[in-house]
């Protein structure tokens, strides 16, 4: 923690814009505007009011008394702070306040007897503060949430990132490698250490791909044994979401995807959805969406392309390029296009008179999109159609069947973006790719409940 802590005795201050006075008196010039949870040294006392030094800001000043909370950091303070850290920890808007009464908690307490439950209250508190400083908020709330991160950023707490704010888990960290924290505690610690939105976009596939992997680790540590159903379902859906792009980066690998999909279609599958609150359910969506832009991954089952097939071959360096031939003339490809997302093979699906097919191509761990091959009067052609409009959110796209008469695609859209789940079922014009019919629930279109494919039917994650 900050050198703010080493001094005997300290001033916390316990209140919102308190002004530090010249003089010990309520009408003194005022030196400077203290935050919540900042801290001071404490120099004298002169009646109501504390000559303080603030060393962030080097000058002096005086606070009233009911301002600020004193401690000598002694041994025999530590368990009062540690009540107030378990009364602040769960109160939205005080983490400044209650994280650095944590940390004086932790120059207070004997080494013997440090547990991880302080440092479970800092990881909790730092996470609740980023996901706030993330979200949009007035003008009047942005102000106090910057003064917060200002705040504890003195007192050791790093936090990262420009529009998404990010802790850097360092108490978390400090959590797990305690042999004494309860499965309780090492759950938040590994739901704090593996947030999808805090991976940091500038690293390479390969980093990215063994950053997934010690994030399996971290939420495979920790034992669901003796966890309540809340934390237990939230470690199966960050788990599930974490499973599906490591299945992602192991195709892109040449390696096996489908142990890493269908554990991720599992854990997902035991998530008790019933019993999940709103912020819950949220999360829920956005496991499921991952979840399935990874899920052709498990498919060991490959859909029938009818009369026509696909192959693929190595192009550029890290290309893959798709051909699409007619099944009884393997020879002549129809058409060619190459891309450096992964290729779903067994997803290829072909309508019944070998005008179309419909292919699954992935650029992205949580993104997938669907390639429609179509022969129209100038020959075939291939169209790519997005999961959505904005692909910086999670989405896939996935062929669901074709009606009978070979002119209609019928396709499900599922996206994750602001904590809004956008899920549209869709009956397009194969001519044109258009979408004549769209609805939340399948069983709003006849089309669906008519001439959806059984073996998308059985994998999809879309009908949970």
């Amino acid at each position: 923690m900050s050198a703010l802590l080493a001094s005997t005795i300290l001033a916390i201050v316990t209140q919102s814009q308190v002004a530090l006075r010249a003089a010990p008196r309520e009408a003194a010039p005022q030196q400077a505007l203290l935050r919540q949870g900042e801290v001071l040294e404490l120099r004298a006392a002169r009646g109501n009011y504390l000559r303080v030094y603030d060393l962030k800001r080097e000058r002096e000043g005086y606070l009233h008394t009911d301002q600020v909370h004193l401690t000598a950091l002694a041994p025999e303070e530590a368990p009062d702070l540690l009540a107030v850290v378990r009364f602040l920890r769960d109160m939205p808007g005080e983490e400044a306040l209650g994280i650095s009464y944590a940390a004086a908690y932790l120059k207070a307490v004997p080494p013997g007897a440090l547990t991880a439950e302080p440092l479970d209250a800092i990881g909790t508190m730092a996470e609740r503060l980023a996901r706030r400083a993330s979200a949009p908020q007035p003008k009047s709330v942005e102000a106090t949430i910057s003064g917060q991160l200002e705040v504890v950023a003195e007192l050791g707490v790093t936090m990262s990132g420009g529009l998404q704010i990010c802790y850097d888990g360092e108490a978390f960290r400090r959590v797990l490698r305690m042999p004494a924290a309860d499965p309780a505690q090492l759950a938040r610690a590994a739901l704090g250490l593996t947030r999808h939105e805090c991976v940091d976009p500038s690293l390479g596939p390969t980093d990215r791909y063994q950053y997934d992997l010690s994030r399996a680790q971290i939420l495979d540590d920790v034992p669901l044994e003796g966890l309540d159903r809340g934390l237990k379902d939230r470690l199966l859906m960050r788990r599930a979401g974490v499973l599906s792009a490591i299945a992602f980066w192991q195709s892109r690998r040449g390696l096996d995807p489908q142990p890493a999909a269908a554990r991720a279609i599992a854990d997902l599958a035991g998530v008790d959805k019933a019993e999940l609150d709103a912020a819950e359910l949220t999360e829920y969506a956005d496991a499921a969406v991952r979840v399935g832009a990874s899920r052709v991954a498990a498919q060991d089952t490959p859909r029938h392309g009818g009369k026509l097939m696909v192959r693929t071959a190595a192009g550029r360096p890290g290309e893959t390029c798709v051909s699409l031939f007619e099944a009884s003339r393997p020879e002549t490809a129809l058409v060619r296009r190459c891309t450096f997302g992964t290729v779903w093979n067994a997803s290829a699906t072909g309508n019944a008179d070998g005008s179309a097919l419909a292919l699954a191509v992935q650029p992205l761990p949580a993104w997938r999109e669907l390639w429609v091959f179509r022969q129209g009067r100038d020959g075939w052609s291939v169209r790519v159609l997005p999961a959505d409009s904005d692909a910086s959110a999670p989405g896939y796209i996935e062929a669901a069947g074709w009606e009978p008469n070979c002119k209609r695609l019928l396709i499900v859209r599922e996206s994750h973006l602001n904590a809004h789940l956008r899920r549209r079922f869709e009956v397009l014009r194969l001519d044109t790719l258009a979408t004549v019919q769209q609805a939340a629930s399948p069983e709003l279109l006849g089309s669906f409940m008519r001439w959806e494919d059984p073996v998308w039917q059985s994998n999809t994650v879309a009908l949970r």
